[in-house]
């Protein structure tokens, strides 16, 4: 059976909520983070895009972008309502839906409880419930599987519908621009330009073998799916991989002293997580990231599972004060814990 797979994509989620809740914004460049010379552009509207803002983007960075970017705060509490609306509108139509994040999520609807044909008028549909509503835009992709439903979804945003039909997948992957398919980022795209490869037919040509000693795990992955073999099902139930938690600061710190007090800061909140999901894992990973954005990460993996604020912080210390780890001032710790003990969570 060919399945019908909708992905649906909110449109610049938490600014198009801002937007709505307050007129004063609509039509405006906006950005929902902080102007604070360390804050961080979380998602950008429209009208803020068009001057090459974006999410993840310094602040200050993005005020040399748009001079007239207005800053808001976040108000988590209105997005998750409008999740939790948009989750109740898929649900009218099928129980298989899988939520990526807070604002996207696959639906398959092969089989749906309507009883509805068409994959393409029940994205219709949702968008106008959605549109109607909660007074929000999304973007839906329809395709035969969750690859290239997501990819669709991604080609005309905001407030889009892309359809790639069972006949049709192998000419659209033959002309997709790599840079499209999710998992080739800036760094891995470069390596494909240094092979000559541009579109998916060129990536076609590339044997599994030669993507393997290329990519590692990965090459599997590229190789699969420029041939359309993706049949990972639509999963209700999803697994926690990991939990963590990681402060950015305000100015770089340079003291040991200081860093310390925050990794202890930052081990109390992860023991809070693991506590209230009653989840706890055996490797340890230290996230840091310096002045110049440089990242590193230092694991250890424990023979019992860790599961104390003193505990974190010990292993925590010890990673931070190895050898290996650069002595120089740092923006950014974090904490988290992996191989957690198999328990499967709803979200």
């Amino acid at each position: 059976m060919i399945r019908k797979i909708i992905h649906i994509d909110m449109d610049a989620f938490f600014a198009s909520v801002e937007q709505r809740d307050n007129p004063e914004y609509r039509g405006k460049p906006i950005a929902v983070g902080s102007s604070k010379t360390r804050g961080v552009v979380m998602t950008a509207s429209y009208e803020a895009r068009k001057f090459g803002v974006g999410s993840a983007m310094s602040s200050q960075y993005a005020l040399k972008l748009c001079p007239n970017l207005i800053f808001v705060p976040s108000h988590f509490d209105a997005y998750k309502e409008a999740s939790k609306k948009m989750k109740e509108i898929f649900f009218r139509y099928t129980d298989l839906i899988e939520p990526v994040s807070i604002d996207e999520a696959f639906l398959d609807v092969t089989e749906n409880k309507l009883s509805i044909p068409s994959a393409t008028v029940i994205a219709k549909k949702i968008k106008q419930n959605i549109k109607d509503e909660l007074n929000l835009t999304a973007t839906a992709g329809v395709s035969i599987n969750k690859f290239l439903a997501k990819v669709a979804s991604g080609l005309n945003k905001p407030d889009g519908l892309n359809v790639i039909k069972p006949g049709e997948t192998e000419k659209f992957i033959d002309q997709l621009p790599i840079k499209k398919i999710p998992g080739i980022g800036k760094v891995t795209g470069k390596k494909f330009e240094t092979l000559g490869v541009k579109l998916g037919k060129d990536l076609k040509k590339l044997d599994l073998q030669f993507l393997l000693n290329k990519f590692g795990k990965q090459g599997k992955y590229f190789y699969n799916v420029v041939r359309c073999i993706d049949n990972n099902p639509v999963k209700t139930n999803r697994i926690r991989k990991s939990i963590g938690a990681e402060l950015t600061f305000s100015e770089d710190i340079d003291d040991i002293g200081t860093m310390l007090l925050k990794l202890e800061e930052i081990a109390g909140i992860v023991e809070k997580r693991m506590n209230k999901i009653n989840s706890y894992g055996k490797t340890l990973t230290l996230k840091v990231k310096y002045l110049d954005f440089k990242q590193i990460t230092r694991s250890k993996t424990l023979k019992e599972k860790v599961k104390t604020k003193d505990e974190l912080f010990e292993i925590s210390k010890k990673l931070l004060s190895s050898n290996n780890v650069e002595k120089r001032p740092v923006r950014l710790l974090g904490i988290y814990l992996s191989n957690l003990n198999d328990k499967k969570e709803k979200h």
